[in-house]
């Protein structure tokens, strides 16, 4: 995410909600005592930022429904094979085919991997917007199964990867074996992240989080495996 459009989410969250100056210097790249701090949780690694010259962990919790910024202002929402045939059951196609040509785009784009590598992505995406086109492709906009209380309408079949928010993930080999790795997202959008002397006050919610992040994490490469989605390096 590029240093202005995180600056524009800022602005806009600030409207509604006070944003620390030292967790907004952060994500605007102003620090230079960041520091890696990994734990791990069940069966994933997560990487939890640490700011060496305050001594500081910057942590998370979720204002919901309060705040619903990351449906208000949603990106791309890949989706796995086990959400192709949910949803399109739940929105009553009776063929996944005749779902995925109505209710999906087909995006590819590039991001940088944990390695600094460049990587070409491509998956099948929920609409945001029914007359959504693929020009609008990454830009922020309201989900449209947003309802008026803020919260999913097609909940719990909503998809994977909303259950994430606001962590990324990423596999990793290791010795033949595949090792999950997750981190926050920091895209200026959401209001939920704090500073803490350690990460007590975060582990119970890694620790929720942890199998929802490993199933979702393998469910998205086994779609990569089966055709719906794909990533090579650039």
């Amino acid at each position: 995410m590029f240093k202005n459009e995180i600056e524009e989410s800022l602005r806009l969250l600030e409207k509604d909600w006070q944003v620390e100056p030292i967790l907004k210097d952060f994500m605007l790249g102003r620090r230079t005592d960041v520091e890696d701090y990994p734990i791990k949780v069940r069966d994933v690694i997560f990487h939890i930022p640490y700011l060496a010259e305050e001594k500081k962990y910057i942590l998370w919790k979720c204002y919901w429904p309060d705040c619903h910024n990351c449906c208000e202002r949603q990106g791309r929402l890949p989706l796995t094979s086990d959400d192709l045939i949910k949803i399109g059951a739940g929105l009553k196609y009776k063929k996944t085919s005749d779902f995925v040509k109505s209710e999906t785009l087909i995006a590819t784009w590039s991001e940088s991997g944990p390695s600094g590598e460049n990587t070409t992505m491509t998956s099948i995406n929920l609409k945001r917007r029914q007359d959504e086109t693929e020009s609008e492709d990454g830009t922020h906009m309201r989900c449209r199964f947003l309802d008026k209380e803020g919260a999913c309408s097609i909940h719990p079949d909503r998809p994977g990867v909303c259950y994430l928010y606001p962590f990324s993930t990423w596999l990793e080999s290791n010795q033949g074996r595949a090792r999950v790795h997750s981190t926050f997202q920091f895209t200026g959008d959401c209001p939920g992240f704090y500073l803490a002397d350690s990460i007590d006050p975060m582990k119970e919610l890694l620790r929720e989080y942890s199998g929802t992040i490993y199933d979702y994490t393998m469910k998205y490469t086994r779609t990569t495996r089966e055709g719906y989605g794909c990533a090579s390096l650039s």
